[in-house]
């Protein structure tokens, strides 16, 4: 809680956060970091127990400093990570204050005033980065309310033994969907189970040869040229436990369900199939509830911005919620370049008043 106004206020610790920590500390700017978590590792904290990144550590690294190759040589797992992001932020004393969970942000003459469970903060300026993790979405379906069986999005999903022996529907065609029904497939009789044919990434690719591709796109983008990438962030990694799903011929889809029944779904073609679980990989939407109170938040439900920067607050900034707040910023590698935009613009901002 502070009386005299902050430089800045981050609000989230996660990846994004600390990334931006650390270029507002090379600014030497008065800061702090609220964080809801109650200890280091944001969104990761919540991932599955067999999360692995599907890039080498090198290519998962945040400003400054590299995420340690694994022992076994293989892409870093979860708890990797996360200890990862801890020892980033001790590593360079990012001020973060946890847990500290943000109701909302409002306007006073001098700038920001954000309210928490543990009091008022004062500060010129704001930089969001909640990131997407706690807005899990799932689609409308009929009959959804009806269901009695178990409905888990991936954002809660854990491990595969919570589902044995039962019938799951794995919903969803990204990363997320195929790796959870990878693992599903072997202890439950599952179904995966799709709007649009999945898109499969060559064995040889990985996060690696995605994110060149899409930074050879940003970059013709802005150079007003044409380039076609083989691939996007979207499609999805030859992990080895993708790979294994694929050779004992599991990793096959069905298009989308058209409605619920109170113990099961009916397929499009008028089947009915009882089933007992069905797990949501069809991801996630912009954190931002704390900023409703600005009148920022558009109905798409993401804040309308001039690279980071809010257009209709000049003090508030956003990083790391995807592309539309900075490319590939909701990434461990991409979100370098909005933190740093981010805290130059902060920066210059902060001179100039």
């Amino acid at each position: 809680m502070t009386s005299k106004p902050l430089d800045v206020l981050v609000i989230g610790g996660g990846q994004a956060g600390l990334a931006t920590g650390y270029f507002l500390r090379r600014h030497k700017l008065d800061y702090r970091v609220l964080d809801r978590e109650p200890a280091p590792g944001g969104a990761w904290r919540h991932g599955w127990d067999s999360l692995q990144l599907f890039s080498p550590a090198q290519w998962s690294s945040l400003p400054g400093w590299q995420l340690p190759q694994t022992a076994d040589g293989e892409w870093p797992r979860r708890d990797e990570v996360i200890d990862y992001l801890s020892a980033y932020q001790d590593r360079y004393q990012i001020p973060v204050e946890r847990p500290v969970t943000v109701e909302q942000v409002t306007r006073t003459d001098g700038g920001l005033a954000v309210h928490t469970d543990k009091g008022l903060y004062h500060a010129r300026t704001v930089i969001s980065a909640t990131g997407t993790w706690s807005q899990p979405f799932i689609p409308q379906v009929e009959g959804l309310a009806l269901f009695r069986g178990r409905q888990v999005h991936s954002a809660h999903y854990r491990r595969p033994e919570d589902f044995a022996g039962q019938r799951v529907l794995v919903v969803g065609g990204g990363n997320s969907g195929a790796q959870i029904l990878a693992e599903v497939s072997q202890v439950a009789d599952a179904t995966w189970v799709t709007r649009d044919p999945p898109k499969f990434l060559p064995d040889d690719m990985d996060g690696r040869s995605l994110f060149e591709m899409a930074t050879e796109k940003w970059k013709a983008e802005q150079e007003g040229r044409e380039y076609t990438p083989a691939g996007t962030l979207a499609d999805i990694v030859m992990v080895p436990a993708v790979r294994e799903a694929r050779e004992r011929g599991v990793l096959t889809t069905r298009p989308m369900f058209a409605r619920f029944t109170t113990g099961g779904v009916v397929w499009p073609d008028g089947e009915e199939e009882a089933v007992d679980a069905v797990i949501w990989c069809t991801g996630f939407r912009p954190a931002l509830g704390h900023l409703e109170s600005l009148g920022v938040v558009e109905e798409n439900g993401r804040v309308l911005t001039d690279g980071t920067r809010s257009v209709k607050e000049p003090r508030l900034w956003l990083v790391g919620y995807g592309d539309w707040s900075g490319f590939a910023s909701a990434t461990l590698l991409g979100v370098m370049r909005s933190a740093r935009a981010a805290a130059s613009e902060v920066n210059d901002y902060l001179k100039e008043s």
